[in-house]
């Protein structure tokens, strides 16, 4: 039962990073064809969609927490059950997990990404 909570964990965050990672595909190349505007931003768009997996991935799938089903706990000194509550919790929690690690990455890209257009947006003004 461990190995299949595992496993749907492991999907669950892979699909919602997937997801997000496609809603933002467009407004994330954009705005580097924006900024860069040059062929690399092609690159980074692309490296932002695998950073999105990774982050999404890595913030759902909390290994420590799924320890408690197989190791015993200090206190207790037994292995934590899985039943159908217990799961549905943890598919919850994996699915919360993801959207907020990759909300985090996508504000510090905008908060950065801000800053550059603004850097941009003022050497263009001053050409002009």
């Amino acid at each position: 039962m461990f190995f299949a909570l595992l496993g749907l964990t492991l999907g669950i965050a892979l699909a919602v990073s997937f997801a997000v990672a496609r809603a933002f595909r467009n407004p994330v190349t954009r705005i580097l064809d924006r900024i860069i505007a040059d062929e690399i931003s092609q690159a980074w768009s692309r490296y932002l969609s695998f950073a999105t997996l990774v982050v999404g991935v890595s913030g759902g799938v909390r290994v420590h927490s799924l320890e408690r089903y197989i190791l015993p706990e200090e206190k207790l000194g037994e292995v934590l059950e899985l039943n159908g509550e217990r799961l549905a919790l943890e598919i919850y929690q994996t699915a919360i997990g993801t959207l907020g690690a990759i909300a985090w990455m996508l504000l510090l890209f905008f908060a950065c990404a801000l800053i550059a257009f603004v850097v941009v947006k003022g050497r263009e003004v001053r050409r002009s």
